[in-house]
């Protein structure tokens, strides 16, 4: 291991913890993650399907613009 896998683990945990410090606090305002238009929800009598397409859409573009902005410095 060097230095770089060091702060690579800092930085992980670190995001890790602030992400689940705004969920704590921030829940109810969050509500609409996983209901925006595009989520495809099928609910039947014995069979319920569930797959969030538009908001793994925009998690991922959050997620490519963050990754982008921490490699731009």
């Amino acid at each position: 291991m060097n230095s770089q896998t060091g702060k690579l683990i800092i930085f992980a945990g670190a995001f890790i913890v602030l992400t689940g410090l705004i969920i704590y606090f921030f829940h109810d305002k969050l509500r609409w993650i996983g209901n925006l238009p595009g989520d495809i929800r099928i609910k039947r009598d014995n069979f319920s399907f569930y797959f969030p397409i538009t908001t793994m859409l925009l998690l991922s573009l959050a997620a490519n613009l963050i990754i982008r902005i921490f490699r731009w410095l």
